[in-house]
């Protein structure tokens, strides 16, 4: 059976009954302090802007742009 594009490009799966399901798991980001700002921000992607949000969330960066926005909120960047 040929290779899938996600297992040449190291890819696995995971069998689960009939079904393969990719293993698939998100980058390590770096912790940093979320203030109020970037609280909030955090709200309103997730209320109005969600493929925004779930764009940040899986490439590894939500945290990293919401303490720029908290900085930035509270006119230290």
């Amino acid at each position: 059976m040929a290779k899938t594009i996600f297992e040449e490009l190291g890819g696995k799966y995971e069998r689960q009954g009939d079904y393969l399901i990719p293993c698939l798991t998100v980058p390590a980001e770096e912790e940093q302090p979320i203030g109020t700002w970037g609280q909030r921000h955090l709200d309103y992607l997730k209320q109005y802007r969600r493929v925004t949000y779930t764009n940040f969330l899986t490439s590894g960066r939500l945290n990293t742009y919401l303490a720029e926005i908290s900085r930035a909120g509270a006119g230290t960047l």
